[in-house]
């Protein structure tokens, strides 16, 4: 009964790392620095909001974001920190109606997205590793993070990220290392514009490797490692990464995939994805 209970409180979590804009008060719009080089509608500096956010949070050429090839608004995922810290962290509050409380919030913002992308990363890695021990110190990480997240704001700020940071990718190491098929060619992680066309990367570790413009059309990519790789502009049409590992949402909305695209089942397809 308690593994039944442990397994329900997580499926419980995922929902909350998933993006709800609906929900949040335009965060990633005013707390981030964004390049136009990298396709935000202009240099912008971190506190500023965008021009394009109206009073209401929402985004005047959200319609239109495909279309003017804004594709870091389009790749952009806050793994859910925003809506945390809008509803759960300043309930009635926000930077906008408090300008003093402004520059907390957004410092708030930055700490629980961190805390969330690694949360990500972490349910993933137990489902992975199934009744091994390894998935009690994941499981103990996971309830850590779930501590910190529910800490009032000014306590959040004091957190050693840091420490915890290490302690997660000590164990997501492990788990890369224990489900990879690499013979040690995983080790060269610089695939920029690569054709890998029709290759077979079953199993094939590609944790923060470089894989911009890649060719993975009809690959193999079954249990494939994206643990951080950089996949901005990879081809991934007709591609099925379905059983692929540690991927997130921001990954497959900087690629390039169509409707034949097969991906895990909590991740999204990218409406703006070609047809064919």
């Amino acid at each position: 009964m308690r593994e039944k209970a442990a397994l329900s409180s997580y499926n419980e979590i995922e929902p909350g790392l998933k993006i709800d804009c609906e929900k949040c008060s335009g965060l990633c719009c005013v707390a981030l620095y964004c390049m136009k080089t990298d396709g935000f509608p202009d240099d912008k500096e971190a506190g500023v909001p965008c021009k394009h956010l109206q009073a209401d949070f929402c985004c005047a050429i959200h319609s239109e974001l495909a279309k003017k090839n804004m594709r870091g608004c389009l790749a952009y995922d806050c793994f859910g920190a925003g809506q945390k810290v809008t509803r759960n962290c300043y309930p009635g509050v926000d930077w906008q109606s408090d300008p003093d409380k402004a520059q907390e919030i957004f410092d708030v913002f930055l700490v629980v997205f961190q805390l969330h992308q690694m949360e990500w990363y972490l349910l993933e890695a137990l489902d992975l590793m199934g009744d091994s021990a390894l998935k009690d110190v994941i499981a103990g990480l996971i309830s850590e993070n779930e501590k910190m997240t529910a800490k009032p704001p000014q306590e959040m700020l004091q957190l050693d990220i840091q420490g915890y940071r290490e302690a997660v990718n000590k164990v997501l190491k492990q788990v890369t290392s224990l489900r990879s098929a690499d013979d040690g060619s995983g080790s060269h992680k610089d695939y920029l514009g690569k054709s890998f066309k029709g290759v077979n990367l079953q199993g094939r570790d590609f944790s923060m490797a470089l894989l911009i413009a890649a060719d993975l059309r009809g690959c193999n990519l079954d249990n494939t490692n994206f643990l951080g790789a950089d996949i901005r502009d990879a081809d991934i049409r007709d591609a099925d990464l379905s059983s692929s590992i540690f991927l997130t949402q921001m990954q497959i909305n900087a690629a390039k995939g169509n409707a034949h695209t097969k991906l895990p089942l909590k991740l999204s397809r990218p409406v703006w994805w070609q047809e064919k």
